[in-house]
């Protein structure tokens, strides 16, 4: 195919070209309206190119295809059989493929590490999850991806499953292993579902983790803003082989996916795609050149220890993407929140992600030796002054069993069912009506459905007092919890 071609944004040039007067949506009729001290801002072109697909970029009867021409384009430059853009971000892109797998009522695996919009996902499909509990890293507090062997336990104790739903990478960037758990799954005749959210520029690069659709996963979902081109909220669905219908999952999106979709993001995905093809491997040759170089010299500074491939040698992670750089401060004596905060306040640096561990850096194509020595720099400062940092009541991290709470009732029950609010010093032994997440990076402690303990109550409530957010709780200082009513 000619990857030189990018449909959307030769179909945005040539609106633009030809002048056309609008007398639909978007009310601001391409930026005329706007105010200029929000132009200002965020700039008219903005504006200029916020324009409607059907009677804007294409007809009424979208007879230029301009969007599946650039959809089919994605498709061959990532090797997959069919690709379908969405606006939503993969946050309802993975709740529309899970729906696609399995519908109400019917069992799906699901990674337990997952992201609370798993969750949220459980609850408005109406799925029974069965969790597969990832691999947990004791020494760093982190969960790693589940193993093929976890899969095909869970797959043997219950052959009626629908498929699996797999989160790889994680936010802190280690890999499963995508083609043996595509494998275990295939031998039940059963799809793979890979939500590779962190994973859009994998097949872009030999000496990046495995690409989900060259594992042999049958339905992979990417946000291509997380580390690629496009802007938020840009999403992509890469399907293969027969295991999903291009037919339902299509149903399944126009379920839960907008009427109006932004031309914004569809230009963007064209135009990285592009990129990516025609430079990516160069692009991202020298990314992986400048994350080495970054994570040996926070290796030398005092107090940070950057993770690299030795989780995969200690055989906790298959693999790990080279370009999140993971750096646990707990030898200088604070948490990653607080890491986060001071070097943003100080620095003005703002990073990728933290919690009571670590921080997290990406770097991307983007990066140039400038942003690579602001980091370090940053980083250099923060090992300098953190004697200087107010310490904070500790957060009491528990081990990882206490952490597999019990399903009682399916998330969807508890979360419509009757409720009360209670104390937090009797809500042990409840079953959670809510999902309660550390954020970031929003990997839910208790779901819906799950019976609370003292544990995983006194992680959560010392997290708070030291600074964790919780905002998807009804009580983010968890002085109360939401339970489902005793009858």
């Amino acid at each position: 195919m000619d990857h030189s071609r990018v449909p959307v944004l030769e179909a945005l040039q040539e609106f633009r070209r030809r002048g056309d007067v609008v007398y639909g949506p978007p009310g601001h009729k391409q930026g005329r309206g706007v105010d200029p001290r929000v132009a200002d801002v965020v700039g008219l072109d903005v504006f200029r190119s916020d324009v409607l697909s059907l009677n804007g970029l294409d007809d009424r009867r979208q007879s230029q295809e301009m969007l599946g021409q650039a959809q089919d384009l994605m498709a061959d430059a990532v090797g997959a059989e069919r690709a379908f853009f969405s606006t939503c971000g993969s946050s309802l892109s993975v709740k529309t493929a899970m729906l696609a797998v399995a519908g109400p009522g019917e069992k799906l695996l699901v990674s337990r590490n997952a992201h609370k919009s798993v969750i949220a996902a459980v609850v408005v499909n109406g799925v029974e999850p069965i969790w597969v509990h990832p691999k947990f890293d004791a020494g760093r507090h982190l969960a790693h991806p589940p193993e093929p062997d976890d899969v095909r336990r869970r797959l043997r104790e219950h052959p009626d499953a629908k498929g699996m739903l797999l989160i790889t990478p994680t936010d802190w960037g280690t890999c499963a292993d995508v083609a043996g758990v595509a494998r275990v799954c295939h031998e039940f005749d059963v799809p793979l579902i890979v939500d590779e959210a962190w994973g859009a520029h994998f097949p872009f690069h030999p000496e990046l983790p495995a690409w989900g659709m060259d594992a042999e996963a049958d339905l992979v979902v990417t946000s291509v803003h997380k580390m690629g081109g496009a802007i938020e909220q840009s999403s992509v669905f890469h399907l293969q082989y027969d295991r999903v219908s291009p037919e339902v999952l299509k149903q399944r999106e126009d379920l839960l996916g907008t009427t109006s979709a932004s031309s914004l993001v569809y230009a963007t995905l064209d135009g990285w795609r592009r990129q990516m093809v025609e430079h990516g491997h160069v692009l991202l040759d020298a990314a992986l050149c400048r994350a080495e170089r970054v994570r040996s010299a926070v290796g030398d500074l005092p107090g940070l220890r950057p993770m690299g491939r030795e989780v995969v040698k200690e055989g906790l992670a298959a693999d790990v993407d080279p370009l999140k750089i993971a750096i646990d401060v707990r030898d200088l004596g604070i948490t990653g929140m607080q890491a986060a905060e001071w070097l943003r306040a100080h620095r003005h640096v703002d990073v990728g992600g933290s919690d009571t561990c670590r921080i997290n850096a990406s770097l991307t194509h983007a990066d140039d030796d400038e942003t690579e020595e602001v980091l370090l720099g940053a980083l250099r400062a923060l090992a300098d002054s953190a004697d200087s940092i107010e310490r904070q009541p500790p957060v009491r991290l528990p081990a990882s069993p206490a952490l597999e709470l019990e399903q009682a009732l399916l998330p969807r029950d508890a979360f419509f069912a009757p409720v009360e609010h209670v104390p937090a010093e009797h809500a042990a032994g409840r079953i959670s009506a809510e999902t309660i997440s550390p954020y970031p990076p929003g990997v839910p402690v208790v779901a819906p459905g799950e019976v609370v303990t003292d544990g995983v109550l006194d992680y959560l409530r010392s997290g708070v007092d030291h600074g964790v957010l919780i905002p998807d709780a009804a009580d983010p200082t968890l002085r109360t919890l939401r339970v489902v009513a005793r009858t």
